[in-house]
């Protein structure tokens, strides 16, 4: 299964094109131990797009954004941001980035911290604006050793404003973080969005891709298996989810009349020994395109308790990445 709404090999007008990729690989290892990390994964991200890389452990997310910022380089194909090398674009200030990996000096406060790397990119002027913006002025003189692990992602993030990128990758952004403060981060990048910026980030967690991203990439074995726009993809698995209790008495007389009115009705049509379940109490859960003509069937036999719910990311990511696997 391979869902592409906004196909990866898509010519875009060079003013249009925040990232490019062509042709990617990487592998590690030699010989019968030879792991092939990133598999000719071709890429296009217009400016302004909001991009969320899903993929299991070992998809090679982490591989594709470390060629992505010029922090290891490719077996082979070709990487360019902003018309840029990676080296470039980092080197001039357009590319930055937010990382799982990479230390802070656990000596300094966050403010000591934000000022040194401010100086490296003559942005000293742009520290009181991303203390406030990555909501760290309050904890200013706190030294980063006594930083929880979000304080110390949202240090990270603060960094990686510093130069005013054009494009924003983020790697797992919200590792460590509590609820409210992947809230209130996410809020952050919602603003910064709005001024622009090309955010690309990876992500364990699907709801913040659902509810964040305006596209959906998913990677597995070193591919691209799925990419499209968020809300497509997201239904790409066809129909949803209907489920009620039948009226009893719950047995297998009951149940039988009630599967011959809705196969009469040819309302089971299409769907799969998978795509259905009764369980003991009598509770019905069919995945079908026809929701609404089958609740309102379900409703007219007696049954009540009835819920309608559209596929969720995860959903159609645990299906992709099966399906890739097979």
């Amino acid at each position: 299964m391979h869902t592409q709404s906004t196909p990866a090999t898509e010519q875009l007008a060079p003013s249009d094109q925040a990232i490019e990729i062509t042709g990617l690989t990487r592998g590690f290892g030699s010989g019968e131990r030879r792991v092939q990390a990133v598999d000719g994964v071709d890429l296009s991200v217009r400016r302004g797009e909001i991009v969320a890389l899903l993929g299991p452990n070992g998809a090679g997310k982490t591989t594709t954004i470390d060629m992505l910022l010029g922090l290891s380089s490719p077996d082979g194909g070709t990487v360019r941001v902003l018309g840029q090398s990676p080296r470039q674009a980092v080197a001039s200030g357009r590319l930055s980035a937010l990382l799982q990996t990479g230390g802070l000096l656990s000596d300094l406060t966050v403010a000591e911290t934000v000022d040194v790397i401010a100086g490296f990119h003559s942005a000293s002027a742009r520290v009181p604006e991303v203390m406030e913006r990555t909501g760290l002025t309050s904890i200013a003189k706190r030294k980063v050793s006594k930083c929880s692990g979000g304080e110390q992602q949202r240090i990270k993030f603060a960094l990686a404003l510093l130069p005013d990128p054009d494009v924003l990758v983020l790697d797992e952004p919200t590792t460590g973080m509590d609820v409210v403060a992947r809230r209130n981060f996410w809020q952050a990048m919602a603003e910064e969005a709005g001024a622009g910026r090309t955010i690309v980030f990876a992500t364990h967690y699907l709801e913040e891709a659902e509810q964040f991203a305006q596209r959906t990439l998913v990677m597995n074995r070193g591919k691209i298996v799925a990419d499209g726009a968020t809300a497509e993809l997201r239904s790409s698995l066809g129909g949803r989810t209907v489920t009620a209790t039948l009226p009893a008495p719950i047995d297998q007389s009951t149940v039988g009349a009630i599967l011959d009115e809705l196969k009469r009705a040819g309302l089971l049509a299409g769907v799969q020994a998978s795509d259905m379940q009764i369980d003991s109490a009598g509770v019905m859960r069919v995945r079908t395109a026809h929701s609404d003509a089958l609740a309102a069937k379900l409703l007219a036999l007696g049954a009540h308790d009835l819920e309608i719910v559209a596929p969720t990311l995860e959903t159609a990511f645990t299906t992709l990445t099966q399906d890739a696997g097979e």
